[in-house]
């Protein structure tokens, strides 16, 4: 006798859509008559469940992290592996020798497991915040063995929120973690800034001892008044409760400032790009072309100096890579 053709209904199609998509999966499922709400909300949950467990890497599992020494949080748990990250070499930062040497110092501290603090580097833009963080993670790692390597994860600003879901996942892994966040700074009514605060200081887990926070950003107090005021405003005793000179910034141990460059400084950035990438022009001519780009700019900082070199680069026919 002969077996009846396997039916395909709803729920089959929804599942093995599912595998694809969570989204559509959930889609499919709210408009089939046939489902009642429970087993709707059931499925919808397995479905991005089995989607988030595959994006994401291991917890606590070494071998997740040994693919690369970058990655990119997003806030659906998964980390995107960078297999090669977009930085100048240190010696090419030019004007910030003082807080260079701190950064180093702070971030090999942390690198060889001994205290270390969490950093906030903060100024003028375009004078390197971020490209000392990442030219400071290469440094560090260039003689360490394999297993000792220092790891940096990128979190976007809008998915602070997300951070103490990326804290669990780090918790338990044999690597050392920076975590780092560009251009941070928070406006209006954004609470997410409480997830930071929970995670720098307060939270009951804390901070995991494998895990450092750095971020930049463009002013030294990452709250603005009025969301400082507000904090003031809803507590018993508004006189202790946050002092504007100590919000949110001050819960990182270090702050590194940068301010903006001297004429002797950007050309001394100009000088240093050109040399590093062979970029011949007599010293008279390259120092009057580049005092006429930053003035044409209206500022002198290290982006100015790099837009510069690419410029003249691009004009000479050298080519150049970042």
């Amino acid at each position: 006798m002969s077996k009846k053709p396997r039916k395909t209904g709803p729920r089959t199609t929804a599942r093995a859509a599912s595998r694809k998509s969570p989204i559509a999966a959930a889609k499919r499922l709210s408009a089939s008559p046939k489902h009642d709400a429970a087993e709707r909300i059931a499925d919808a949950l397995e479905a991005i469940a089995t989607h988030l467990s595959a994006a994401a890497p291991t917890s606590g599992g070494s071998d997740a992290f040994a693919s690369a020494d970058a990655f990119v949080w997003h806030p659906n748990g998964k980390l995107a592996p960078v297999p090669r990250v977009s930085r100048v070499d240190l010696g090419l930062l030019k004007g910030i020798d003082r807080v260079r040497d701190i950064l180093i110092e702070n971030t090999e501290r942390f690198a060889d497991a001994l205290p270390a603090n969490n950093v906030l580097l903060w100024g003028a833009r375009g004078m390197g915040k971020s490209s000392l963080v990442k030219a400071a993670h290469a440094s560090i790692n260039v003689d360490r063995k394999p297993a000792e390597r220092l790891k940096l994860i990128e979190i976007h600003r809008e998915d602070i929120e997300s951070l103490p879901v990326l804290m669990d996942l780090l918790r338990s892994s044999d690597f050392h973690f920076i975590v780092f966040c560009d251009d941070l700074s928070f406006d209006g009514n954004d609470a997410s800034y409480k997830s930071l605060k929970a995670v720098l200081e307060g939270g009951i887990e804390g901070r995991p001892e494998n895990v450092i926070l750095y971020a930049t950003s463009n002013r030294r107090h990452l709250l603005p008044r009025e969301m400082i005021e507000n904090e003031r405003s809803t507590a018993i005793n508004p006189g202790e409760a946050v002092e504007e000179k100590v919000s949110l910034s001050d819960r990182f141990g270090l702050w590194l400032g940068f301010h903006r460059c001297s004429q002797d400084e950007y050309l001394a950035m100009v000088k240093g790009y050109c040399s590093h990438f062979g970029i011949k022009l007599g010293e008279d001519e390259l120092e009057r072309e580049a005092l006429e780009w930053s003035t044409t700019r209206g500022s002198r900082s290290g982006r100015v100096a790099w837009q510069f070199t690419q410029e003249l680069a691009g004009r000479m026919g050298v080519r150049i890579k970042s």
